[in-house]
């Protein structure tokens, strides 16, 4: 059992998990059956994989990875996704399903997995996918998130272009956050938010209860971005997947320091610039306390599933992973594995995105690789906006297709940039957070007067 200290301040109360019989899940049995894998954790029996999969991508969660086990395991089977106009479904606008391209009504069951970020609404997502679909998502410690959502998105919500750094927005995010204004979602219990709930809520244990009880009813496994490998387990046992199908890369991990320096960390650390005390990071949880208490619930039933799973079973599993992922650096990557710089990527179709304090890092597969291997690990470390737009060229090789960032395809459809008609007023709608992706892969800023609507 996982125990945090008792605190009281202002309306949060961080306590043990064991205090709240609401956070214990539901349904008492395990998603996992009893070990029937071999001895190197490949084959699950006779159990068939789950290829009906709507993956909840939270932000700043390692969800960019988990998209790439995702985008990998249905490339491979020639599975049809349910893929965005652009490359968000219409957030932070709640998920309609005329945003799926190529969606053709409630009673056509064509699409098999669905993953771009998206602001959940069940009975809209229940449209576009079958009624066997697996429904999964990831969560993290609500102080890191911030600690990444700040670096990515400070040219983004102005609650975090207002201050100089995110301990002068911990000290007192009231004087710097608005809810009218667009984006500041990112600033303020932003997993509440991707599920659907309402993040500006005020705060009330009763509150917490239906949140988490609507997370519990909706997905079935939740991931917990800290313990990854763990998760990776747990998600494999529960597609019945093989152990290849779920060993990875980070994608998306960030430079430790702006200034350009080597030295770099993924998605789970900090740069040194946002270095927090401990009062600042506890003022940060009093102030994202509705995902605090979704993470503890979470949290607590994660560790509830590793022990029906089995401690030693875990742990053998997890070092399979882990000597596989080893195993494939040594084989795919240069450099033994280590993130680069997006401008040291000598090609240029998969260089990552680049957005806000910090450098998105990528890697250069190894010289002389055979065409298998090479495309295998290339599936690895193609970024999040490329590997959509190639699967999208694929899914729909018909439709005019543009270059985009890093040469591949972008589709410039009537959904991405649309416009509304409000009272005489035309309002355009953004794709990706409320910006534009442009070929030289910059965001352009939206103003901080624009309104939610």
């Amino acid at each position: 059992m996982v125990f945090f200290l008792c605190h009281y301040h202002f309306y949060v109360i961080i306590c043990s998990f064991s205090t709240y019989s609401w956070m214990q899940p539901e349904r008492p049995h395990s998603l996992y059956s009893l070990p029937s894998e071999n001895s190197q954790g490949e084959s699950l029996g006779s159990c068939q994989p789950n290829i009906h999969i709507m993956f909840l991508k939270t932000h700043k969660t390692a969800s960019s990875t988990v998209l790439n086990l995702l985008y990998r395991f249905g490339e491979e089977r020639g599975l049809k996704f349910a893929l965005p106009m652009g490359y968000q479904f219409g957030y932070p606008l709640p998920f309609i399903a005329q945003r799926v391209k190529g969606y053709r009504g409630p009673h056509v069951a064509e699409f098999d997995i669905m993953g771009n970020h998206m602001r959940f609404n069940k009975p809209e997502v229940e449209k576009v996918m079958p009624a066997d679909t697996f429904y999964f998502s990831i969560l993290r410690d609500p102080v890191a998130l911030a600690e990444s959502s700040y670096a990515y998105y400070k040219n983004v919500a102005p609650a975090f272009r207002r201050v100089k750094g995110l301990g002068e927005f911990a000290d007192n995010p009231y004087k710097y956050y608005d809810p009218r204004l667009r984006n500041n979602h990112y600033a303020h219990n932003l997993m509440w938010f991707d599920f659907g709930l309402d993040h500006t809520s005020n705060f009330s244990l009763a509150l917490i209860k239906r949140g988490v009880a609507a997370v519990r009813q909706n997905f079935k496994l939740i991931l917990i971005s800290e313990y990854f490998d763990q998760s990776m387990v747990l998600l494999r046992h529960a597609l019945c997947w093989p152990l290849d199908a779920v060993v990875s890369f980070s994608l998306n991990a960030r430079q430790q320091m702006p200034s350009g320096r080597s030295r770099w960390v993924g998605k789970a650390a900090a740069p040194a610039p946002l270095a927090l005390t401990d009062k600042q990071r506890l003022k940060l949880r009093e102030w994202n306390a509705l995902d605090w208490h979704l993470y503890q619930a979470f949290n607590l039933t994660f560790w509830q599933e590793v022990e029906r799973f089995g401690r030693s079973r875990m742990e053998s599993e997890v070092a399979l992973l882990r000597t596989k992922r080893e195993v494939l650096t040594r084989i795919c990557l240069r450099d033994g594995g280590r993130p680069i710089e997006a401008s040291r990527i000598r090609d240029k179709t998969i260089r990552p995105f680049q957005s806000g304090l910090v450098k998105i890092l990528g890697y250069e597969l190894q010289s002389g690789l055979d065409s298998a291997t090479w495309e295998a690990c290339l599936r690895m470390i193609r970024p999040e906006i490329q590997y959509k737009d190639l699967l999208d060229l694929r899914q729909f090789p018909r439709a005019q297709q543009p270059p985009a960032a890093g040469g591949l395809p972008v589709k410039r459809e009537s959904s991405i940039l649309r416009t509304e008609d409000h009272g005489g007023k035309m309002l355009m709608e953004k794709d990706w957070d409320g910006t534009i992706l442009f070929r030289n892969q910059t965001l352009e800023q939206v103003d901080s007067k624009v309104r939610l609507r």
